[in-house]
């Protein structure tokens, strides 16, 4: 009984923040980058509260233009990586027909690709350089779907090629969902046939849990699948290494 209870005030605190996310997001076009920020920022960390998770952010964003290259595990990865630093999302042409949720990730400037395009990823290519020359960060899932959080899937190298044509550095973000003594935890996963509700109602039966978000040091190169790999190499390294203290 205790965990329906949960699982239905978790319901209705995100529906509050979904539909104060849609109001806020109308306002945007109007207002400076660094008041859309505070707003992102504020509505996500919100967001996250909704859920039961808590932030934990270790190491720094890099300051000025950066391609930031993330491991990917759950449909709160978005608000996770936006409450530790807002940022512009590289995402699947499918999240924009997410209910609600897929209106406030468009609202806050996602650039959406059409996955198996050839042309549509040309297009995406030239508006992330356009968005890193305009001293933007810019956040891609280069695994191209989700894992459970505990292995990094091998990259795609072609979204690291806006970063090479725009001069800017990469930085890996490694994504990490844990419990309350800093163990794996999969309830936030979003693989194969998991629902958004299916992990509300994982989060639900338990504690609360963690989201780390760790900024690694940032990498630059000439070559797309050269940074592909030292990409992948980094977040592996660091999920063994936080996975060991853990």
């Amino acid at each position: 009984m205790r965990r329906h209870l949960r699982l239905g005030a978790m319901l209705l605190r995100l529906g509050l923040e979904l539909a104060r996310g849609l109001w806020r997001v109308r306002t945007f076009p109007g207002l400076p980058a660094q008041q859309r920020h505070a707003a992102v920022r504020a509505w996500s960390r919100r967001m996250l509260r909704a859920t039961r998770v808590h932030l934990r952010m270790h190491g720094t964003p890099h300051h000025g233009a950066c391609l930031m290259a993330a491991n990917h595990v759950s449909w709160l990865d978005i608000m996770a990586l936006n409450a530790a630093h807002p940022t512009r999302f590289v995402a699947k042409s499918e999240v924009r027909q997410w209910p609600l949720l897929g209106r406030l990730v468009a609202g806050a400037g996602t650039l959406f690709i059409e996955r198996g395009r050839p042309r549509d990823a040309m297009r995406v290519m030239h508006d992330m350089a356009h968005c890193l020359r305009n001293g933007e960060h810019v956040s891609v899932f280069p695994e191209g779907t989700t894992s459970d959080g505990t292995h990094v899937l091998a990259l795609h190298a072609n979204l690291f090629q806006a970063a090479i044509s725009a001069g800017t550095p990469v930085q890996p973000v490694l994504l990490r969902y844990v419990d309350a003594s800093g163990a794996p935890s999969r309830a936030a996963a979003y693989v194969d046939d998991d629902t958004i509700l299916d992990t509300l109602r994982r989060i639900a039966e338990g504690p609360p849990i963690g989201v780390e978000v760790h900024y690694l040091p940032v990498l630059q190169g000439e070559d797309r699948r050269q940074l592909a790999a030292s990409v992948q190499q980094a977040l592996r390294a660091a999920l063994h290494a936080t996975t060991s203290v853990g």
